[in-house]
């Protein structure tokens, strides 16, 4: 911890997380309040505070064991206990199988949690690729809660409809548990760089998209779903490209598919903790160079 930096800017990161707990719960009250735009709001909000804490954490050189309990557990509730209450009280609760329904999604949502701390761990971490930092295992929490309100989303947009009926809503649901207990690669915020030349032009993308937000709330939202939910394969796929290239795992991302048939090797591999993805890394490093190597 740097001695510059003061004991209460030390706590930012853990008073973030607090908000995104009492955010995602606010979210219940104003379902019960029958505010549907609170509600969806209210857990989109505490997705933005969970993004934040970590990053904070990081910035301010804050982390700590605490904080990462209180992540964990506001992610339940907000992501988890949140949304099912709130697809209950709106709609599950015309089906007999209703509330188990929404045990699935809570169910799920703690199990992802649980698993992704555990991979987290610094020997899980060790054994994983180098790669694997660009990717989620599974649906991430604060998405999966996302996906899991697209039918309300959808009927504050459109009105009332298929969308909305509760057998719909209901395997919309569980799908949406599936896709957090899931192994299945999902692309990670940390790995998305913008290049310095598309700066501006991303600037003004979310100028529009704040606009649009502020004109028509929810029309961005099954639209924003739906891609989120298509690049799914994409990223399952490079995943399973890098796995089989190990040649490139110490190549930057962008410059991966840019790398030299033959040559000096200009990204050479930084010192890793010894591991078999280490092995077979290095394994293919050297079948590929086509020069003779020293004895």
């Amino acid at each position: 911890m740097p001695a510059s930096t003061a004991p209460g800017v030390r706590l930012l990161p853990n008073a973030v997380t607090v908000l995104a707990l009492c955010s995602g719960l606010s979210g219940v009250q104003f379902m019960l309040a029958g505010n549907e735009v609170g509600a969806i709001a209210a857990i989109a909000l505490a997705g933005v505070f969970d993004a934040l804490d970590g990053r904070l954490a990081r910035l301010l050189d804050a982390s700590s064991r605490i904080g990462a309990e209180l992540d964990s557990l506001s992610d339940c509730v907000s992501f988890g206990v949140s949304p099912a209450l709130i697809l209950f009280l709106w709609s599950l609760h015309d089906l007999r199988v209703g509330w188990v329904v929404a045990l699935v999604l809570v169910v799920s949502t703690a199990l992802r949690l649980a698993r992704f701390n555990t991979l987290s761990d610094s020997e899980a971490a060790a054994e994983a690729p180098p790669f694997a930092g660009e990717f989620f295992v599974g649906v991430p929490s604060p998405a999966g809660a996302l996906v899991s309100l697209t039918p309300l989303a959808t009927e504050l947009l459109l009105g009332p409809g298929w969308w909305s009926a509760p057998v719909t809503v209901a395997i919309w649901t569980v799908l949406s548990a599936a896709l957090m207990i899931s192994r299945i690669p999902t692309s990670s915020l940390k790995s998305v760089r913008v290049p310095p030349a598309a700066v501006a032009p991303a600037l003004v993308l979310v100028a529009l998209a704040a606009a649009a937000v502020v004109a028509v709330p929810f029309a961005l939202y099954p639209v924003a779903i739906l891609l989120y939910l298509a690049h799914i394969p994409y990223a399952a796929y490079r995943y399973r490209w890098l796995e089989r290239h190990p040649e490139v795992w110490h190549v930057p991302p962008r410059q991966r598919r840019a790398r030299p048939p033959s040559g000096p090797d200009p990204w050479p591999c930084p010192p890793t903790t010894p591991s078999r993805w280490a092995a077979a890394a290095a394994a293919a490093v050297a079948a590929a160079r086509p020069w003779p190597r020293s004895t």
